[in-house]
């Protein structure tokens, strides 16, 4: 009796160390875009770097599924979207100092996945795909100046 009791707490306590962060992991990415915007933009600006970049990563990986469903408007408007988020983080990252190695790494990832993407794309979808790639190289070049370049610290 007192060995079937022990097991089963055994049991219990591993089910909850399994599944209850799980759980908290899995609620993460439950947050719609819209939430999720509506929380970067009234984040502090130190926040919002993380929260831009998270929102021009989701964009990316809708960017490249409907590009691979065969939908290239619907693809080319979630890069223009991409676009103004890496803007928006690039923004906050030079005026707060806060993420701006992580989104200048990130930015360049990003970039870097345009271009893979940009290759299997026709000519005209290409040049938009360069263009957006070569203005987050920009952007992720201006960071690479403030960080390291004579304005910096």
């Amino acid at each position: 009796m007192r060995y079937s009791i022990v097991i089963l707490s055994t049991i219990a306590i591993l089910s909850l160390v399994i599944v209850l962060p799980g759980l908290a992991f899995a609620g993460k990415d439950d947050q719609s875009l819209d939430q999720l915007i509506a929380r970067a933009k009234s984040a502090r600006v130190g926040d919002q770097p993380g929260l831009y970049i998270d929102l021009a990563q989701r964009e990316l990986k809708s960017a490249d599924q409907l590009y691979i469903a065969g939908k290239p408007d619907e693809a080319h408007a979630a890069v223009t979207d991409l676009v103004g988020f890496a803007d928006k983080a690039h923004d906050a990252a030079k005026t707060s100092g806060k993420k701006v190695k992580n989104s200048e790494i990130a930015l360049r990832k990003m970039a870097l996945r345009l271009r893979d993407i940009k290759r299997t794309q026709s000519a005209d979808e290409q040049d938009a795909l360069q263009k957006a790639a070569d203005h987050l190289e920009d952007l992720r070049t201006d960071l690479l100046s403030n960080m390291f370049g004579k304005g910096a610290k």
